[in-house]
Formats: structure tokens, sequence, C-alpha cells
């Protein structure tokens, strides 16, 4: 047999719009080894947003929009590149983000994501992010309440035991008794972070006609607190750019 034919998935093809859901590979190490701050670090966020514009804009990829929070990127792709080859994209993508992110943080050791592809016709987009952005609020109810228990003394296992089964408002009121209120913490945290391509028009100058001109150029946008994809607005953003 040609060894070609045992390369049974590599020609496993998918069509356009997709999801490709990065996903930090033992990151928990990567917190001890750089001691970032918890429950958040805002260097860290930075520098995953750093990655996201990279993806947007440099890949050579071109996503449409990214969505991220935590140590997770959500790619939006309306096209799609190696022909829609499932192995391809999912490879490419996380190898080209980690190494980004390797270069962002200066670290020694080499960082690595898992991908996955997921096909999002029609409406799904809307729902997808909705189920991404309830799981950013999730993990950052229980970021806080972690790190508040661990700095009262226990060790991560325990304070993991004592939340284990806890209601969101159980652990609203905890943290609110620790002075903390979760409904204000930065935006960033409870909503992740939301970037996209968008044609604009910049003024620019030919010195041979010693004209101004105007160009259209590729901008990425990232809104200062990113909309609930839940409600109509939210909803209505992401339609405008998926054509849903």
């Amino acid at each position: 047999m040609d060894i070609k034919d045992r390369e049974i998935f590599s020609n496993l093809t998918i069509f356009p719009p997709v999801f490709v859901r990065l996903d930090g590979r033992a990151f928990h190490r990567l917190t001890r080894a750089l001691n970032l701050q918890k429950p958040f670090d805002p260097a860290f966020n930075a520098s995953m947003r750093s990655v996201c514009r990279y993806l947007l804009t440099e890949s050579g990829l071109t996503p449409a929009f990214a969505y991220t929070f935590s140590d997770e990127i959500s790619l939006y792709f309306r096209t799609l590149p190696f022909s829609g080859r499932v192995e391809k994209i999912d490879s490419v993508t996380a190898a080209v983000a980690a190494s980004a992110l390797t270069i962002e943080l200066g670290c020694v050791e080499p960082l690595a994501f898992d991908a996955r592809t997921i096909p999002a016709a029609g409406e799904f987009a809307v729902e997808y992010l909705a189920s991404r952005q309830n799981e950013a609020w999730r993990n950052h109810i229980n970021a806080y309440c972690q790190s508040a228990l661990v700095d009262e003394g226990m060790s991560t296992r325990e304070a993991a035991t004592t939340l284990k089964g806890l209601q969101s408002e159980a652990m609203h009121e905890m943290m609110f008794e620790r002075g903390v209120n979760l409904a204000a913490t930065p935006a960033w945290q409870r909503r992740g972070t939301f970037l996209y391509r968008e044609e604009c028009v910049k003024e620019g100058y030919n010195p041979l006609t010693a004209e101004t001109v105007e160009t259209k150029r590729t901008c990425i946008r990232e809104p200062e607190e990113t909309p609930l994809f839940s409600t109509e607005e939210g909803a209505a953003l992401i339609r405008s750019l998926t054509g849903a």
C-alpha cells in the first residue's frame, strides 16, 4: 500500500463558514512559570488579544473575527484556507497561535494550543458565541472565588472541592462578602474580548500628483466592552459580520 493511502484523514474537507476554536494546552504550568496574577492577569490578556490581531491580519489565514477569554480563542472563517482541509486548518492555526503567543510572552519553553473545527452555517454563529460567552462568565466567577479561597489558606484542591456544586448566586454572595462585586469587574474578564476585521477608508498623500487620496484598508475593531451576544445588540453585530 502506498504511504499516501494511509493518510486517511488528510483529504477530509469542510465547507465554510466554520469556527476554529483554540484551547491552551497545560497553561496551568504557564501560570506558575510566569507568576501570572490571579484571578486574571491583564498582561496575559493583552498578549492573547495581540495574538488575535496577528491571526486576523498577518497570519495569512484571514478569519473574519476572533473572540477570546482565558486561554481560549475562537476564530470565524467565511472562506477557508488550504481548500478546506480540516487537518491542515487545525494544525496550522494552532501552530501559528502558539508561536505568536510564545514570542509575545517571551517564553523559553514552547507553548501549544489544540484546535477543533466547528461548522457554523446560518444563525449558529450567534448561538455559538453566546455559549462561549456564558462559559467566560462561569470561568470569571469560579476564578475569583477560587483565588479568594486560596488566598485565605486553602489548597487549590480544597478550594475546588468547596466550590463544587455551588450555584452562581451563592458564589456572587461569597465574593460580595469579601468586598468584590462580580458584576462590576472589568468587562474583558466577564464578557471576553471581541475583535473583527472591517474595511475602513484612510487618507493618504500621492507624491506623484501632490494630492490627498483616500485608500481602503483593513482595520481591526475591538469594542471597549464586548456586547452580550445573547442580546439583540450583540446578535445584530454578529449577523452583520456573518451575513446571516
